[in-house]
């Protein structure tokens, strides 16, 4: 894959928006030291999330994010009112 474009990414995802949510999280975990999916050329880490996303080889995972938030967002209501 010479270029990676939105387009080859979006049909893997459900729309732009999970696009850059699952982008931002996987690019995320590749500047914490990940191991890469996708063995490419050596690129910045976001593009190497873009090429491991258009490849398929990264799933969307929106419902385990919200879930997650969610979870962290009531914790932290939790103990705002024990404070």
């Amino acid at each position: 894959m010479a270029r990676v474009t939105v387009e080859d990414c979006l049909e893997q995802v459900e729309n732009r928006f999970a696009l850059v949510i699952l982008a931002t999280k996987r690019t995320k975990e590749l500047k914490r030291g990940a191991p890469l999916v996708v063995r490419d050329r050596d690129n910045r880490e976001v593009v190497m999330a873009l090429r491991e996303i258009a490849s398929g080889k990264m799933v969307s995972r929106l419902p385990e994010l919200e879930d997650e938030e969610h979870k962290r967002l009531a914790a932290a209501k939790a103990a705002a009112k024990t404070d």
